[in-house]
This record gives C-alpha cells, structure tokens and sequence, in this order.
C-alpha cells in the first residue's frame, strides 16, 4: 500500500464537467480507483473541488462538512428550470428599479440558520431517486426544505440585471436557490449565469491544479490534510498500537482530533459522550 497515492488534491474544475467527470481524470492520473470528492459542484460551476485519494477519502466527512465559499453572478427578471445557465427558460418578469443598498438588505435576510428548498435538478434524492434523474423523465417533485445557514454575503456590484456577489455557507446549501429566493425577496424572478468556488475550508484556488497538470502534480499528505481540518494530538507509542486495534485512548486533549505518532495519521478520535476521560476510534487509517 505504501507505493500508492494517498493525500489530497486541489483541482480547479473547468465548466462543462461533472464532479464525477473530474474523479474519473484523477483516477487515471494517478492509476487508483480509491478517490473520492468533498462537495458536488454542477456542470456549469467552476473553481475548487477537493479530491482525495487512497486512505483520504476516509477524510470525506470532515472534508465535507467544511464551509464553502462562492463567487456567482445572478440575473434577474429570467427563470430557468435548473436555476444556472445550462437549463430552459420557464418564465420572464419585470425587474424593479433596484439599488445596490437594497439588494445587500435583501442578501442578508438570509444570513444565518433557516430553511431552503433544493432546485428540482439536483442530486438530492426522494424516495430513493435523484432529483435530476426525475426531472429528466419529466417528473414534477417538490424538493424537500432543509436546514441550511450562510455565514457571509458580499454584494459586489449591480448593472443591467445582474448581481455580482459573494458568500460563505455551510454545507448543503444551494447557491441557485439562493439565487431564486433572493430574487423572489426583491420583486422578480433569477437565475445563475455563473458560479465559482472560491474555497473549501481551508483549501482555496491558490492551492489548485487545473486538469491539464495532474500528471506530476504534488498531494498534500494525509497528515497535513487531516490536521488542517482537525486539531493534531500526538500519541505514545502505546496509545498509537491501542489506537490501531480500535482501543479506547487516555489522556488525548479536545473532542474531536487527527492522531498522529511518528509524523503518521493513525486514527480520527472522538471524545466518549459516556466517558469525557476517553477517547474512541472513529475512523482508523493505514500506515502509509
């Protein structure tokens, strides 16, 4: 296992490609079928997808979970049915006279916790089925609401219907549906003509490799990786071994850490909720 690939990458995706489209590239570049990505992007979304490979896809939850950050570019008065550029036009409406003072009090209505419906194409699935699946067989579902929160939103300029903007979310949160509702808030109709990641967590675009420069291109180590979404906590030898056979652990401080012996990522450990005085095993990692 230790002459296999194992670490995170950064890609910039390019539009017009799946999440998956970009996983079946990095699979071939680096010869492992074992590679996974943290946060779908749509076809015709571009920027920051975080892949990881060999043992770091079992980082994929924590990978995940992290705040995204987006740059998009919203137009108002033109609905389509995917809520982007890549879908049909399924209604017009006027756009009022708007200042850019009052688009931002319309943005930040939303900050914080609240409830979004999903768009009808997506990757959530009902009963089952993926949302995008259904709408291609022409089947009208209404999208679930979900709990979301933004942390942040920026807008950046307004001219000839279309709002530049940027914002911080967490996960599951849809920025076409927040495209869509921010319209409806401001009297009109909206879709997204672009849409860029900007960051995952702590990984952003200046750490990216575009497609064309995979071959060759450097991993972060799973250890690095681990420690820049989790606080590290160095074992013993002897807490490392009991670690290793899913044992509990003593004297680990935090609720939740990247535990490292001998500069090598042994396990994800989480406080006991029964037992504040140990830690338990949740995802353990090979020694590569």
């Amino acid at each position: 296992m230790s002459d296999a690939p194992h670490g995170v990458l950064v890609v910039d995706k390019p539009p017009g490609m799946t999440s998956h489209d970009v996983v079946s590239r990095v699979r071939r570049a680096f010869r492992t079928r074992a590679v996974g990505h943290a946060g779908t992007l749509d076809p015709m979304a571009t920027g920051v997808l975080v892949v990881a490979i060999g043992e770091a896809t079992k980082l994929v939850p924590w990978l995940t979970a992290d705040d995204k950050s987006y740059d998009a570019t919203l137009r108002l008065g033109t609905a389509t049915d995917s809520l982007d550029a890549d879908g049909a036009v399924t209604e017009t409406a006027s756009v009022p006279e708007l200042t850019r003072d009052e688009i931002r009090d319309a943005a930040n209505a939303f900050l914080g916790p609240h409830a979004q419906r999903a768009p009808a194409v997506s990757a959530i699935k009902v009963d089952g089925v993926r949302l995008h699946a259904r709408a291609r067989r022409g089947e009208v579902v209404e999208p679930p609401l979900r709990d979301v929160v933004l942390h942040e939103v920026a807008i950046r300029a307004y001219e000839a219907r279309d709002v530049e903007l940027s914002l911080r979310c967490g996960k599951g949160f849809y920025v076409r549906s927040f495209g869509r509702d921010l319209a409806a808030r401001l009297g009109t109709l909206g879709h997204l003509t672009a849409l860029r990641r900007t960051a995952s967590g702590r990984f952003d675009l200046a750490a990216s490799v575009g497609l064309d420069a995979l071959d060759g291109a450097d991993l972060l180590s799973l250890p690095d990786a681990a420690t820049r979404l989790l606080p590290p906590a160095i074992l013993t030898e002897g807490a490392a071994e009991a670690a290793r056979c899913g044992r509990r652990i003593h004297g680990v401080e935090g609720d939740e850490v990247a535990a490292l012996h001998q500069g090598k990522l042994v396990a994800v450990l989480r406080r006991d909720p029964n037992d504040p005085s140990v830690h338990r095993v949740v995802r353990g990692f090979a020694p590569v």
